[in-house]
């Protein structure tokens, strides 16, 4: 590296080095940032504070042909019945809001999110 130092006041004040040299140290520290991002990934799926899920529930939530509500309630193998009685709501509301029949309120979702043990944006369709 060839970097000029210019002083001020007899010490070290700014580091001046050629265009290429300075995108290589940019591309160096995106790297740093990569891999430190990386492990912190490992770091919270290892203490299961995240989880990974399969391609294909990832397509079908990308897809929009389905209710987020549905896609999360059938991975996590929980019936419409089952899901309402431990958030407290009717099988109907939930089959409405799956259906796209309603949005469903503030304190439902997060009853449902909590419930499916998600996010409540999670739950949000497009």
């Amino acid at each position: 590296m060839s970097a000029q130092i210019i002083e001020r006041e007899g010490r070290p004040e700014y580091a001046v080095l050629p265009y290429d040299e300075y995108l290589k140290l940019l591309e160096l520290a995106e790297d740093a940032q990569d891999l430190e991002a990386a492990r912190e990934a490992r770091r919270e799926l290892d203490n299961g504070d995240d989880e990974v899920i399969p391609a294909e529930m990832v397509e079908k939530l990308i897809s929009g042909e389905e209710h987020p509500l549905k896609i999360w309630r059938e991975y996590r193998g929980i019936t419409q019945e089952a899901l309402g009685r431990e958030a407290g709501v009717g099988k109907s509301y939930i089959s409405q809001i799956e259906a796209g029949n309603k949005s469903g309120s503030a304190r439902v979702l997060k009853a449902l999110a909590e419930t499916l043990d998600v996010d409540i944006d999670d739950l949000l369709a497009d």
